[in-house]
C-alpha cells in the first residue's frame, strides 16, 4: 500500500510518512531520567504525535533489552468519574489488555493483572498490579500512562496516590520509571473531589522530577516529511510550498500532515504525480481545510466557549496595548492547549489558527446576516469597497448594540463584527488574511479579489483594512492609525487602504461616531472610516 500523510491516530510506518521519535525528543535525557529511577510528564498539544512517540519508545526500550516497556492509554477510566471502583477495574483491565498485546512473549503478566483485579480491593488495585509485575519481571520495568488528564475528580485522585504510595518500592516492588502523559502538565491538573474540595495535582503527586513539553515539528521536519512524499511518488513541491506550510501551521504536527494531506491526496486532479505541489494548491488546501473544520480545528473551536480561554484570546484578537493583567494559570492552559504560541509577546500559535478564531466566533453572525456578495461586486468585476464600507458603517450604526451583545468575546466586538461582514460578501469569491495579536493595537485585515477566470495566480484587487479601537482620543488613534495602515499597505503592495476607528464611548453621539475622511499618508491616500 502507498503511504500517506497521517491525520488520525498513532503513526504506523509501514502506511504513514513518519519522523523517527528520537528526532523529536532530547533521547538523552530522557534515557538519563529512567535510569535514575524518575517519574515525569510528558505533555503536549492534541494531535502532536505524543501517542506514536509512547509507543515507538516503548517498542524502543524493548528492543535495547535493559528494561521491560509498557504504553497502556487509560482514556476509558474517565467515563468512571468518580467512580473511584470501576475507574480502577477499567485502568487495570487497560494494563492486562496492553500487557497481552505488547508483552507477547510473557502471557502470565495479563493473568497476574486479571488476579490483582479479582482479589484487592478498592483503592488499591493499579497499585498492587504494577508491584506484582514488578517482583515478577527479571528487568526493571518502564510505564507509559497515556491520557491521564482525561481522569476527573476522586479517579485521578486515586490513581496518583497510588503510584506515589508505591514510589519508594522502586524498582524491585514498583516501575523503575513512569511516565504520565496527556495535554497538560500535572500541576494544572484541577481535580474536584467527589466532596467537592479541590485539590491540585502537584499536591496529589510531588514526586515528579522533570515536565517535558513535547515540541512541534522544525522546519527540517516538515522538509523531511514532504521529501518522503517526493521519494515516494515522485511529485515534487515548487519553491515556496515549505515557507507556506510553516506560515500556515508553525509546524503543528496534525496541520502539517492534513495541510499535505489535503494538497496532495484528497482531489482526483491533485493525483498526477508530474505536477508539482504549488503555492496556491496550498492555499486552497488551507481554505478546503478550513472551511470543513475538521474534528482538530473543531475541538480547538470548542475551547473558545472556555473563560480561561475567553481571558487569554479576547485581548489577542481585540489586537489591545499589551498592559492586560492575565493569570498566568490561564496563560500556561492555553498554551498547554497549542491556542497560544510560545513566543512573547502572546500570539496565537499559527496562520491557521488565526483564521478559525474570528471566522468561529462569528459564525452564527455569517449565517444569519443579510448580505449577498452580488450587491458589491462592479460590472467589471471589482469590489467595491466604497460601496461595501459605508454599508456596513449604516449596518454597524444600526445594529452594533444588539449584535455585539451576542458576543461572549464583547472588547474584540466590533472587529469580530467587521470579519463576519467581510466574510459573509467575500466567502466563495475572494479571501482574507488576518492579522492581530497582543500589543498590536489594531487588527490587519488584507482582502485579494480575483480580477480574472485566472484565480488567485491571475490579476487581483488587493485591499488593506486597518482597524483600531480609539482609546486616546480621535487625533492620536488617527495618527497612529494612519501610519500603521499606510506601511502594512506598503509591506502588502495593497492597491486602496482603509482605516476604521470605532469609538466605544456610549457617550459619544452616533452622528460624531460616524464619518469618512481622505488622508495622505506615506505618499498614499487612506480612507478613513468613523463608526
Amino acid at each position: 500500500m502507498d503511504k500517506f500523510f497521517n491525520t488520525a491516530g498513532p503513526n504506523q510506518p509501514d502506511i504513514h510518512y513518519t519522523l523517527s521519535p528520537m528526532q523529536r525528543v532530547d533521547w538523552p535525557e530522557l534515557s538519563g531520567l529512567m535510569a535514575a529511577r524518575k517519574y515525569f510528564i510528558l505533555h503536549a498539544p492534541r494531535q502532536t504525535g505524543k501517542t506514536s512517540l509512547l509507543i515507538n519508545l516503548m517498542h524502543h526500550l524493548n528492543a535495547e533489552g535493559h528494561y521491560r516497556a509498557l504504553y497502556v492509554n487509560i482514556e476509558a477510566a474517565q467515563a468512571a468519574r468518580n467512580d473511584v471502583q470501576r475507574a480502577e477495574s477499567g485502568m487495570v483491565q487497560a494494563l492486562a489488555g496492553a500487557a497481552r498485546l505488547y508483552w507477547k512473549d510473557a502471557p502470565e503478566f495479563e493473568q497476574l493483572a486479571l488476579q490483582v483485579l479479582a482479589q484487592s480491593g478498592a483503592g488499591e488495585r493499579v497499585r498492587q498490579t504494577l508491584q506484582t509485575w514488578s517482583e515478577h519481571s527479571a528487568k526493571p520495568l518502564v510505564v507509559f500512562f497515556d491520557e491521564v488528564d482525561a481522569l476527573v475528580g476522586d479517579t485521578l485522585i486515586s490513581l496518583l496516590r497510588q503510584i506515589r504510595a508505591g514510589y519508594a518500592q522502586r524498582p524491585d516492588a514498583f516501575p523503575q520509571s513512569m511516565v504520565l502523559c496527556g495535554v497538560r502538565d500535572v500541576r494544572d491538573y484541577r481535580i474536584h473531589r467527589s466532596d467537592g474540595e479541590i485539590i491540585t495535582g502537584g499536591s496529589a503527586f510531588n514526586i515528579k522530577s522533570e515536565s517535558i513539553r513535547l515540541g512541534d515539528f522544525t522546519q527540517d521536519d516538515v522538509a523531511e516529511l514532504l521529501q518522503q512524499h517526493t521519494d515516494a511518488t515522485g511529485q515534487t513541491f515548487e519553491a515556496g510550498v515549505l515557507d507556506e506550510i510553516w506560515a500556515d501551521t508553525q509546524g503543528q504536527p496534525w496541520l502539517v500532515n492534513a495541510l499535505a494531506y489535503e494538497a496532495c491526496f484528497r482531489k482526483t486532479g491533485q493525483l498526477d504525480r508530474t505536477q508539482p505541489v504549488t503555492v496556491e494548491l496550498m492555499r486552497q488546501s488551507r481554505e478546503r481545510l478550513i472551511l470543513r473544520r475538521d474534528t482538530h480545528l473543531d475541538q480547538l473551536a470548542d475551547k473558545l466557549r472556555e473563560d480561561r480561554v475567553r481571558r487569554v484570546v479576547e485581548p489577542i484578537v481585540a489586537g489591545l496595548g499589551g498592559s492586560e493583567d492575565l493569570p498566568d494559570d490561564d496563560i500556561q492552559y492555553c498554551r498547554d492547549l497549542g491556542l497560544v504560541g510560545l513566543a512573547r509577546p502572546l500570539a496565537i500559535a499559527n496562520r491557521i489558527y488565526r483564521e478559525i478564531i474570528p471566522r468561529q466566533l462569528t459564525w452564527s453572525t455569517q449565517e444569519t446576516m443579510v448580505q449577498t456578495q452580488a450587491w458589491y461586486v462592479t460590472p467589471e468585476g471589482r469590489m467595491d469597497m466604497d460601496k461595501l464600507l459605508s454599508a456596513f458603517q449604516q449596518f454597524f450604526r444600526e445594529n452594533a448594540q444588539s449584535w455585539l451583545e451576542r458576543y461572549a468575546y464583547k472588547e474584540a466586538g466590533p472587529q469580530l463584527l467587521l470579519q463576519a461582514f467581510l466574510q459573509r460578501i467575500v466567502n466563495g469569491g475572494g479571501r482574507i488574511a488576518r492579522e492581530y495579536g497582543l500589543g498590536m493595537g489594531r487588527t490587519d485585515l488584507f482582502l485579494q479579489w480575483p480580477l480574472s477566470d485566472q484565480g488567485f495566480t491571475g490579476p487581483m484587487q488587493q485591499v488593506v483594512l486597518e482597524l483600531k479601537i480609539q482609546h486616546k482620543g480621535r487625533a492620536a488613534t488617527l495618527a497612529a492609525g494612519l501610519e500603521q495602515t499606510a506601511r502594512y499597505a506598503y509591506q502588502c503592495g495593497a492597491e486602496s487602504a482603509h482605516l476604521l476607528i470605532f469609538d466605544r464611548d456610549p457617550a459619544t453621539p452616533w452622528d460624531d461616531k460616524v464619518y469618512r475622511q481622505t488622508h495622505a499618508q506615506g505618499g498614499r491616500l487612506i480612507e478613513v472610516w468613523g463608526m
